[in-house]
């Protein structure tokens, strides 16, 4: 039953096409193109056209490369190529997502991932071309992967609701910060041990998140303008009605009822999220939870 539950929900979230759905699926299908043309690429003896593929979707820390391939800096965090690292990051994405999408609205979502990707990218590239420990691999270094776009919304809802608690297995109910502090203190002390150029971007990605979160608490949203612009140009690409249907009522709302309406929605809405600060996520019925959900979406 748990697992027909679990699977029935995950279903759902997908079914109902929400921003973060779209996110991960993009994720999940760039992950399988790019490994079925690894695949051809291999079984034709096609030499050098898999690296090839991973250096012109992948984002270069050489300045040159990145002024011949400007896309790059957008492609790379879609680009997954090893399954434990897609993996992590849609989990990571799912629950942070989630969470981020409840309490600041999944119409900044979008945006802070792009934004946190492309601080990652930044970070990575500045920290390569700067510092002497990476000077013999500069110039043909790439990093890939959703980790700072990803890291950039969980350090951000962590820094928003710092003291939510988020269950984990075996170890029980831990806050959001610890388990953001947890991320970025990893990140650091593995720079020397491998991937340093991954860990630099996560780093990136987190630092965005750190600035926008405090942006929002100081009433500044900028990731809620560049959405904006976003959800216009993805309405140029959104499938158009064939025909409308118009609904009249026999009388037009007055000001005094639609207050009314907007105060009790409003009173539903902190009860929720009382309940959620009290006994977490999980606790909530799966009617609180489309409450939830379709306050995220607007």
């Amino acid at each position: 039953m748990i697992q027909q539950s679990i699977l029935s929900e995950i279903k759902q979230f997908f079914v109902r096409g929400s921003v973060l759905a779209r996110l991960i699926g993009i994720n999940v299908a760039v992950f399988v193109l790019i490994n079925l043309l690894r695949v051809f690429f291999f079984l034709w003896n096609i030499d050098g056209a898999g690296d090839a593929l991973t250096h012109w979707l992948g984002v270069s820390s050489n300045l040159h490369v990145i002024l011949h391939r400007p896309w790059t800096l957008l492609t790379y965090m879609f680009l997954h190529l090893d399954f434990f690292h897609i993996l992590f990051n849609m989990v990571v994405l799912y629950v942070g997502g989630r969470l981020f999408s409840d309490f600041i609205g999944a119409d900044r979502l979008t945006a802070t991932y792009l934004i946190g990707g492309l601080a990652g990218a930044v970070f990575y590239i500045v920290s390569f071309n700067i510092f002497p420990a990476f000077r013999d691999v500069v110039a043909y270094a790439v990093a890939l992967g959703a980790s700072a776009s990803v890291l950039a919304i969980f350090i951000a809802i962590a820094v928003y609701m710092p003291n939510y608690q988020l269950p984990l297995l075996l170890l029980g109910r831990i806050r959001l910060k610890y388990i953001a502090l947890f991320f970025v203190v990893l990140d650091v002390i593995s720079i020397d041990k491998g991937n340093p150029g991954g860990h630099l971007a996560h780093l990136g990605g987190a630092l965005w998140g750190f600035i926008y979160a405090s942006l929002l608490k100081a009433g500044k949203d900028p990731a809620l303008v560049i959405g904006f612009y976003l959800g216009k140009v993805g309405k140029l690409f959104s499938r158009k009605p064939r025909f409308t249907v118009e609904y009249t009522r026999d009388r037009p709302v007055t000001d005094e009822e639609y207050n009314d309406q907007r105060a009790e929605h409003q009173k539903r809405i902190d009860k929720i999220l009382d309940k959620i600060s009290r006994s977490g996520y999980e606790s909530l019925t799966k009617e609180e939870k489309e409450i939830l959900f379709r306050m995220g979406g607007k």
